[in-house]
């Protein structure tokens, strides 16, 4: 482990620039590492904070196409509504870059090129799917063909908008180009590999003996990954938006977007280097530099093998010294889902609730998916705003300073002599920080703020059981003590609520006219002095309505209420009889039944079954996407109708001769169209 560091340099995963940002992206990694940033900051450490937008991918090409506009001014309109929201929400990066930058594309080649010239990647010539219209390799987004799983004619190289399952472009039925349309062809194409199983026994040693004690949800993922063994990992692709590869003979050809996207974080810190007095290579080059990556769960395997090899590979580099990864965010019991518009938007909030920035961040921080998965509610954001915000910390600072006002005319009162009960109070200003400080270091945010907000809840027991309001008639002299604390308690709650609230504890900084406090300020009760003026703060916190928390519950119902609609008018489509055909193109097809006599799994294909049918006069070898709903052992001799006369269409390796007949309900359940009775296999079904 890492003893003290020097510096820290803290990235937080970069968001892809396709659409707007929601509260799933800031619950997953931007305010945990905001928290943690500010907490640093606080003690006066030396920190980057380094974050940017990811330009680079298929996904942006195809979204440009959808919209009729170029991939640049498609990352350029996104890159800027990220930006926006992150400073709406002060997200406080140093640094907040684009991997469509001109230093970035030179990094990241020469980052590559680095790792070309020390023999570390494999090149390979490999077959895949080429459009001869569009004069270009067809990536998995810009395949499109027949689900085998549920039939869908519409189904994406990479997974069926339909069922939803993760498809290869080789199990699509009856391909085509999503570019012209046009069948594509299989053709050979050379591309560049990154062997990870050269790296197995180091990454074991990195991660599962020198960082175990990362989160356990973390960790499981990385020994998942080991156990099964690694394999090499394309980092190149066929395309012209991205890094393009620095090679003569790799025209056309770009860096892969999951090895651009991280050399990202150091392409951006040279950036913010550039702009002030750092050394870039301090934060990324030096032993005595902390690199901490906030990401969501989607991401650990890139951050905690992919890129951790990279590093390794090149040398020179420090690696990643914590990885605290957060699990999903759902939205009222559902999974967060862009396509549906199932999501609460950043910017779309600020709408409904201006300058209530603090409330997000305080609620989604309440419910941080740290160790599993967590759900956002509406009711649960009023519930916590109204009884905890509003009724404890809002109500707190509102009351010392209406009462300093009322009794003092806003300066703040000379203390007499403390008694047990403010000891025992200004110890737990001491020892709150300390435990605040424990919990975040440990990245356990969630609990950081619970004990942060504390102070508040001991605050508001103090003030209510030495009732200032009347003391103020019968011992002004304790009153005074009273009210005096009270100020010291504010302006200690506005340093250990800090980098969780940043917005609300300026407010109180502010009108208490304080200095720039540190961390190490927290626990003083000598922080306002005598006869300071403190100035007059508006509500806090006001409380939610209500029909305020139905507005947006019916935003989500409309949401949900379309896209039950969409998919009831694609389930009526499915099962809408097709155009007529002749009599004569109908004779051409040769139905027979078969009797299956094995079945087995094909690797690394969790759709497709190999099956061996007994025609009668022949033993085939037919692929069937039924791996799902099926188990090869309980299908053995199975009676089956076949398409016999289906050109034979290679799969995964394998010649599949034919077709299996199967029938499936509006739930999508599967069932085999076979003879009522048992027949000789061969039979022609007529």
């Amino acid at each position: 482990m890492l003893p003290t560091p020097s510096r820290y340099t803290v990235t937080a995963a970069l968001p892809y620039a396709n659409g707007p940002v929601h509260i799933g992206h800031l619950a997953g990694c931007y305010l945990p590492a905001d928290i943690y940033v500010r907490w640093l900051r606080l003690q006066k450490r030396d920190v980057a904070f380094i974050c940017g937008s990811d330009e680079h991918g298929v996904a942006i090409t195809i979204k440009a196409a959808k919209e009729g506009v170029s991939p640049q001014q498609l990352v350029d309109k996104y890159d800027g509504m990220i930006r926006q929201s992150f400073l709406d929400f002060g997200i406080s990066t140093d640094v907040y870059s684009r991997t469509s930058s001109p230093r970035h594309h030179q990094v990241a080649a020469d980052f590559f090129k680095t790792l070309y010239e020390k023999d570390v990647f494999i090149q390979k010539e490999s077959t895949q799917y080429y459009d001869p219209i569009a004069n270009q390799f067809l990536a998995d987004r810009y395949i499109i063909g027949t689900c085998p799983n549920c039939g869908y004619d519409n189904a994406y190289g990479d997974q069926c908008e339909n069922c939803g399952k993760s498809l290869d472009p080789q199990d699509l039925i009856n391909p085509r180009s999503a570019l012209s349309g046009e069948i594509p062809i299989m053709k050979n194409t050379k591309h560049w590999y990154l062997p990870l199983q050269k790296y197995e026994n180091w990454l074991t040693e990195y991660i599962l003996e020198q960082h175990n004690n990362w989160k356990p949800n973390v960790l499981g993922q990385c020994k998942s990954w080991l156990n099964q063994g690694l394999q090499e990992r394309s980092i190149t692709r066929d395309m012209s938006w991205g890094v393009q590869v620095p090679l003569p003979d790799a025209e056309g050809k770009v860096l892969y977007v999951w090895m651009d996207a991280p050399i990202g974080y150091i392409s951006a810190t040279q950036e913010w280097a550039e702009n002030t007095d750092k050394n870039w290579e301090d934060y990324w080059m030096k032993d005595d530099t902390k690199l901490v990556h906030f990401i969501g769960k989607d991401n650990i395997v890139f951050h905690c093998i992919i890129f951790p090899v990279m590093l390794q590979a090149h040398g020179g580099y420090i690696l990643p010294e914590n990885v605290p990864a957060n699990e999903f965010l759902n939205i009222e019991g559902d999974k967060v889902s862009t396509s549906r518009n199932h999501a609460v938007w950043l910017h779309e909030y600020l709408l409904d609730f201006p300058d209530m920035q603090d409330v997000l961040r305080y609620v989604l921080i309440s419910i941080l998916p740290e160790t599993k998965d967590s759900d956002f509610t509406w009711k649960d954001f009023q519930q916590r705003n109204n009884s905890e915000l509003a009724d404890i910390l809002g109500n707190l600072v509102n009351r010392i300073i209406i009462l300093i006002h009322k009794f003092y005319n806003g300066k703040i009162p000379a203390p007499d002599v403390l008694t047990q009960q403010e000891i025992q109070l200004m110890q737990e200003m001491q020892d709150i920080p300390a435990r605040v400080s424990a919990l975040i270091d440990n990245f356990k945010i969630r609990d950081a703020q619970t004990e942060a907000m504390n102070l508040a809840r001991l605050g508001n027991k103090y003030l209510t059981e030495n009732e200032p309001w009347k003391s103020i008639k019968t011992d002004v002299t304790r009153t005074a003590t009273v009210m005096h604390f009270g100020i010291q308690l504010l302006a200690n709650l506005s340093i250990v609520l800090q980098p969780f609230l940043p917005f609300t504890c300026t407010k109180i900084q502010l009108a208490l006219n304080l200095p720039d406090l540190t961390w190490a300020d927290a626990g003083r009760v000598d922080l306002v002095p005598a006869d300071t003026f403190i100035e007059q703060l508006p509500i806090l916190f006001r409380k939610i309505e209500d029909t305020e928390i139905e507005i947006q519950a019916q935003k989500l119902a409309k949401a949900k209420l379309e896209n039950l609609q969409a998919q009831k008018t694609k389930e009526v489509k499915l099962e809408e009889i097709m155009p007529s055909i002749a009599f004569d193109d109908f004779a051409k097809i040769d139905l027979r039944v078969g009797n299956i006599i094995a079945a087995e799994r094909i690797p690394k294909a969790d759709k497709l079954l190999n099956l061996t049918i007994d025609l009668g006069t022949d033993i085939r070898s037919i692929l069937s996407g039924i791996a799902e709903y099926f188990k090869p052992e309980d299908i053995i001799g199975q009676q089956v109708v076949v398409v016999a006369n289906l050109a034979p269409r290679k799969m995964r390796g394998i010649e599949s001769q034919g077709m299996i007949l199967m029938a499936e309900d509006n739930q999508g359940n599967l069932q085999f169209v076979l003879p009522a009775t048992v027949i000789n296999p061969g039979s022609t079904v007529r």
